[in-house]
C-alpha cells in the first residue's frame, strides 16, 4: 500500500500596504491596485488585511510576503534582505518625480510656533524610536540643532505614538508641542481627510530619503519577480487605473538599487541620541 504524506502543503505567499493605509478608502484602493498587479503578474496571491495597532515588525518578521511595504531601515538593517522588488513614485511634485520621502516636522495649526526652533523648550513626539520616518530621522535632523550652550531641545518627548495618525491627535490634544510624520502619509491624509490633516501644519522637513519600498520574503522564481515588477511600471500607463493612481497620488514605481537605502542604517547607527535626551 502506497503511503499517504502527511507533510504540510506550502503556502502561497500573501500581499499588504498597511504602511500607506492612511485611511480606510485609502486601503480599499491599495488593495484594489495590488489586486490589479498580482492578475496582471499571474500570481494567484491574497491581499491579507493587518490593521494597527498590530505591529508592522511582526509582519515584516513574516517569510510569506510576496509583495508587502517595508520601512527602508530595518530592509538596510536585516543580514538577510528581502526581495526588493519596486518602490512608489509619489505625484505630488516636491516628490521630483523619484522613490524618495520626507518627514515633515509638524505643530499644531492654532500653536504659536512660526519655526521648528520655536518648538525648543516644549514636549517631542514620535511614533516608534525604530521607525525611519518618525523616529531616527526626525532625531538625526534635530541633532544638528544641539550646541554646548543648548544640550538639551526639548524638556519631555513622548513616545509610542505608533504612527501619524497618532502623532497628529496627539498634537491636537495638547499631549505634544511638535511630531514627525511620513509626507507621503501625509499627504494621502490631506487629500482623503482634509479635516484632520488640517489640525496641523508643517514648520520643517528632512532632506528626502528613500521611500519604503514594496519586498518579499518569500522565495520567488526570477520568472515571479520578472512579471511583478512588469506589472508594478505597467500601473503608471494603464488607463483603468488612472482615477485609482491619481487618488493614491501615484506617478508609478521604479525599481531602485537596494544599495540606496543602506544609508539609512548608517543613519541609524549614528544618531545615538533618543528623543528623551534631544
Amino acid at each position: 500500500m502506497n503511503a499517504i504524506s502527511t507533510s504540510p502543503v506550502a503556502s502561497l505567499p500573501v500581499a499588504n500596504a498597511r504602511m500607506y493605509s492612511a485611511t480606510p478608502s485609502v486601503k480599499a484602493d491599495w488593495k484594489q491596485l495590488l489586486d490589479w498587479v498580482l492578475a496582471r503578474a499571474g500570481l494567484p496571491w491574497d491581499v491579507i488585511d493587518y490593521d494597527a495597532p498590530a505591529p508592522l515588525s511582526a509582519l515584516w518578521a513574516r517569510d510569506d510576503l510576496g509583495l508587502a511595504m517595508m520601512c527602508g531601515l530595518p530592509f538596510a538593517q536585516r543580514a538577510v534582505r528581502p526581495i526588493l522588488v519596486a518602490a512608489p513614485l509619489p505625484s505630488p511634485a516636491r516628490y521630483g518625480g523619484r522613490p524618495v520621502y520626507f518627514t515633515d516636522i509638524v505643530v499644531r495649526t492654532g500653536a504659536p510656533y512660526r519655526t521648528l526652533e520655536d518648538t525648543f523648550g516644549g514636549v517631542v513626539g514620535y511614533t516608534l524610536a525604530d521607525s525611519m520616518s518618525g523616529g531616527v530621522a526626525p532625531r538625526h535632523y534635530l541633532e544638528r540643532y544641539r550646541t554646548a550652550g543648548r544640550p538639551r531641545l526639548y524638556r519631555q518627548a513622548v513616545g509610542e505614538l505608533i504612527h501619524a495618525r497618532g502623532v497628529i491627535e496627539a498634537l491636537a490634544e495638547g499631549r505634544i508641542d511638535v511630531g514627525p510624520l511620513d509626507s507621503y502619509y501625509h499627504d494621502l491624509l490631506r487629500q482623503r481627510e482634509p479635516d484632520f490633516a488640517a489640525q496641523v501644519r508643517t514648520v520643517a522637513s528632512t532632506p528626502a530619503l528613500p521611500i519604503p519600498p514594496l519586498v518579499a520574503t518569500a522565495a520567488l522564481t526570477a520568472g515571479e519577480l520578472a512579471r511583478l515588477r512588469a506589472a508594478l511600471l505597467a500601473t503608471a500607463t494603464a488607463p483603468e487605473l488612472a482615477p485609482l493612481m491619481q487618488g493614491l497620488l501615484l506617478a508609478g514605481f521604479a525599481v531602485p538599487d537596494p544599495a540606496d537605502y543602506q544609508p539609512l542604517a548608517v543613519m541609524a547607527a549614528a544618531a545615538a541620541i533618543p528623543f528623551e535626551e534631544l
